[in-house]
């Protein structure tokens, strides 16, 4: 069959098996997608199965479109009718049908993080609750984690069992519920639980949908969370019919709510469930192959499976201890400027990993010296421009006119004159009236608001206007009606800086995206277009076309792949970390995650790590990583150099680290054909300043710390302090973080920092 074609005998194992659970687990770069997309086109082909019967659920955007379009290239234009999304998109498409069900209208909004954090804020406010002990982030956190345990407010309150935080968390929770309401609004954790409650409450829906999705396909599902589980689970109810492909060797998101014994639980929560495993790596070379499977053997797991490859053997990838994080970063520059001229690889062909985005900064120094490009993934994205998301709060406002925190946020987007004071009284009249902000300020001489009256007459007119024109007009004619009759081009053209002139062509660039979401989507209706706005991830955004170094943290990496990879900071207490170092469970899912930094790579992997590093405020000495010890001696280059230092104590003198990587201006690059290695002769300087402490005893230590009160009441804001490696300075803010309190502090000579109160040392002037 010519559909089959091209299969392993796994993968088409895969493809035929279509009746009851089937469980697949598929190792880094087997051609998992290939599988999904495959038993897809077979189902409609071999099976007759109608597209509109087929539900396929993946995590981002770019995975979707990306299967939308393989589906589309084997079966035709037959993928119109089928359900293929990431989890939110899909159940955005049954909150619009069915929201009503509990009690909202079907023109709601959906908060992104930003309105999140405001939302939070008023709770905070209202509530009277300190806001350095409850920080808008910490409650984000918590509420998002309950969401993601299905666990309503009161649920919430009665599991908090006397944990005073926890209690105080639950009221916010509470109030924050109940102001989503208010505005018609929900969040990314409601668009999974709203969708289950309605399919539990309402059998006639789950009735509907249950019968309609016959064949349940879901990717990635180790990632799964118990919302997303549980929702995958009432879909299949009916026919039995699901399969899941996931790899338990890749399970890196607990920190999300990603919960992964719903892949090791599969057998048990599907009786007679059907296990293939795809083990033929088509991405890596062997050589590379090698050192991930030493790596996550290791791991205590359930279903064990080695990768393996036709591939070529490959160059050996390389083991690399630098003096410290810049020559760390260094010797990358050195490697990308070898390869890129003597191998002819591209920028774009390169990634350097990390496990923290604090680790970046000694690497885009160099990068920028050496005056190669780079994009740091995860940085600000576009959606969160200030203009970007001022005309979006514009739009959704003509939406949804109950979306009061939108309106908060353009009210004076140019100015109008009704500041903070007025805001609030118009807030207060619409909660007395159970009405919005908007009809509030459209009716204000009824309610004695002259003054907003007489300043919001202009703003409540366009605005009328631009609502009874959004269902005729298209969505890139209506962001040019808005940015005009509002006034918001005129402001910043008016304003005549360069800041303003980016701005306008970022607003420029924005209507290209409203043309091309209105060429690509069949129902380019606002609603649909302010959804799309919403479910857009910055992975999704990467400009493939760029050439230029990718720097990101190893969980952005996942499902990307690149002709040269860079493991940097492979050290004991960095990576891994040391909260994991003594929880089994956090350090599997360390060493999971090295697994996926290794099989990002296709034909050149380096591991670096360095002998000294400085890192918030304070230097130390890590050992080399346990991940790099765990990997076969043969399967490394330079592995003894690295493992069995026995040097670790030569350093050199700071004026001498200083010169040797151009910290000074006046240094000119650096000069590619230095001593053998690449290395600089160097001095020593006295070791006295610096500690060796292994993993074990920094979490002792870090144990006999929690013990000890901070007294964080000697330190206030606007306070001078000294602090003996920065100099004297000023507090800005101080901020709850953990057992410690985080002192942020801008330095007369070393600029802005922020420090953790326990560690800083520092002397009130």
């Amino acid at each position: 069959m010519e559909l089959l074609e091209g299969l392993n005998d796994k993968q088409y194992e895969a493809v035929i098996n279509t009746e009851g659970p089937v469980l697949v687990i598929a190792g880094a770069g087997s051609g998992k997608t290939k599988v999904l997309t495959h038993k897809i086109a077979y189902l409609m082909g071999e099976k007759h199965i109608m597209p509109w019967n087929i539900l396929a659920i993946t995590f981002t955007n770019k995975a979707a479109n990306e299967m939308k379009q393989r589906v589309e290239n084997l079966v035709g234009d037959a993928t119109k009718d089928m359900w293929i999304g990431t989890f939110h998109s899909i159940c955005v498409r049954i909150l619009r049908r069915y929201i009503d069900r509990i009690g909202f209208d079907t023109s709601f909004a959906i908060f992104d993080t930003s309105d999140q954090k405001t939302m939070v804020k008023n709770c905070l406010k209202e509530l009277n609750i300190d806001d350095k002990m409850f920080t808008d982030k910490s409650v984000m956190y918590e509420i998002s984690n309950a969401k993601n345990e299905m666990l309503e407010p009161k649920a919430y309150a009665v599991k908090a069992n006397g944990d005073y935080r926890k209690e105080k968390i639950a009221t916010i929770y509470e109030l924050y519920q109940k102001k989503l309401k208010e505005n018609n609004a929900i969040d990314f954790d409601d668009i999974i639980n709203f969708t289950i409650k309605i399919l539990m409450e309402n059998p006639d829906v789950l009735e509907y949908y249950t019968e309609k999705f016959k064949y349940v396909l879901v990717d990635e599902y180790q990632d799964t969370n118990k919302a997303q589980f549980t929702l995958v689970t009432l879909f299949a109810s009916r026919h039995g019919n699901i399969t899941v492909v996931g790899d338990n060797d890749q399970g890196i998101y607990s920190f999300r709510g990603a919960d992964i014994s719903n892949i090791l639980n599969f057998e048990k929560d599907f009786p007679g469930t059907k296990i293939i495993k795809l083990e033929q790596n088509y991405r890596c070379t062997k050589n590379i192959l090698n050192v991930a499977n030493d790596i996550i053997k290791n791991n205590t797991k359930k279903y064990d499976k080695k990768l393996w490859t036709n591939n070529e053997e490959g160059i050996m990838p390389i083991v690399y201890k630098a003096d410290d994080e810049y020559a760390e970063a260094s010797y990358i520059v050195e490697q990308i400027y070898h390869l890129k001229t003597e191998e002819y690889y591209k920028y774009s062909d390169f990634a350097i990993l990390y496990r923290m985005n604090s680790q970046s900064r000694s690497i885009e120094d160099i990068l920028r010296r050496e005056e190669i490009p780079y994009k740091i993934i995860g940085g600000l994205k576009f959606y969160e421009r200030k203009e970007i998301k001022d005309i979006i709060a514009y739009l959704r406002l003509i939406n949804n006119t109950k979306d009061n925190l939108s309106l908060r946020r353009i009210i004076n987007e140019p100015k109008r004159g009704i500041g903070v004071t007025s805001l609030d009284k118009i807030a207060q009249i619409a909660e007395q009236n159970n009405i919005s902000m908007y009809d509030v300020i459209k009716n204000a001489e009824d309610y004695g608001l002259n003054r907003v009256y007489s300043n919001s007459r202009e703003f409540i007119k366009v605005m009328e206007e631009l609502i009874a024109q959004k269902e005729n007009l298209n969505i890139s004619e209506l962001i040019k009606q808005t940015l005009n009759k509002t006034g918001y081009t005129k402001a910043l053209e008016l304003e005549n800086t360069q800041e303003a002139e980016n701005r306008i062509e970022n607003l420029e660039e924005f209507l290209t995206v409203a043309i091309e979401f209105e060429e690509q989507e069949a129902e380019n209706t606002l609603s649909n277009f302010l959804e799309q706005m919403a479910l857009t991830s910055d992975i999704d955004n990467m400009e493939d076309e760029q050439d230029s170094v990718t720097l990101m943290t190893l969980h952005s990496a996942k499902g990307l792949e690149f002709p040269v990879v860079f493991l940097v900071g492979m050290e004991e207490g960095i990576f891994p970390g040391y909260k994991s170092i003594s929880e089994p469970k956090e350090l599997e899912e360390e060493r999971r995650l090295c697994y996926v930094g290794v099989t990002r790579a296709k034909q050149n992997l380096y591991l670096t790590c360095a002998k000294r590093r400085t890192m918030f405020g304070s230097t130390s000495y890590n050992l080399v990583s346990r991940f790099i010890k765990e990997i076969s001696k043969d399967c490394l280059q330079g592995y003894e150099d690295v493992v069995d230092d026995k040097n670790m104590q030569d350093t050199f003198e700071d004026s001498k680290y200083k010169w040797q990587y151009g910290l000074d201006s006046n240094i000119s690059k650096i000069n590619y054909n230095k001593t053998e290695n690449n290395k600089i002769a160097a001095g020593s300087i006295n070791n006295s300043n610096f500690t060796f402490r292994s993993a074990e005893s920094f979490l002792k230590n870090l144990e006999n710390n929690k013990k000890q009160e901070i007294d964080i009441s000697k330190y206030q804001a606007g306070q001078r302090v000294y602090h003996k490696k920065f100099g004297e300075g000023k507090i800005n803010y101080i901020e709850e973080e953990g057992n410690d309190y985080k002192v942020d502090i801008t330095f007369d000579k070393s600029g802005h920092k922020r420090l953790m109160a326990r560690y800083a040392g520092l002397e009130i002037i």
